[in-house]
């Protein structure tokens, strides 16, 4: 099964990343890696860089910033190859944000990374 690792962090967390965070960071990845169930994941920008996009009527609708206001911020994601959710949530409680933040674990529909299947299997 493949799933998405979403880590959504509050404004103040968000802003207080350090070299410690971004190696904890960078250590999970590898460890996803190393037991060879990483499909992709990186750190996002904050949402004051994001752009979002919508189409009404055949026009495009562009406008600066997150969709929503809220008050945390999707601040990374993962996307993992794992037998079942039983293991999915284990990954997510190594997350190191997952001590201060929140992790959503969502199934991928599909997959259209290399090697994917396309199925979600």
């Amino acid at each position: 099964m493949k799933y998405a690792l979403l880590v959504y962090e509050s404004e103040e967390a968000f802003n207080r990343r350090d070299e410690q965070a971004v190696a904890a960071g960078r250590a999970y990845g590898e460890a996803l890696q190393a037991a060879g169930v990483l499909i992709g994941g990186a750190g996002l920008g904050s949402p004051d860089t994001a752009t979002t996009l919508s189409v009404r009527d055949g026009r495009r609708q562009i406008h600066d910033g997150p969709y929503a206001e809220t008050k945390e911020y999707l601040a990374g994601l993962g996307l993992i190859d794992v037998p079942d959710l039983d293991a999915a949530l284990e990954w997510a409680a190594r997350h190191p944000a997952a001590g201060y933040a929140k992790v959503e674990i969502r199934p991928l529909l599909g997959c259209l990374f290399p090697g994917g299947s396309g199925k979600s299997s």
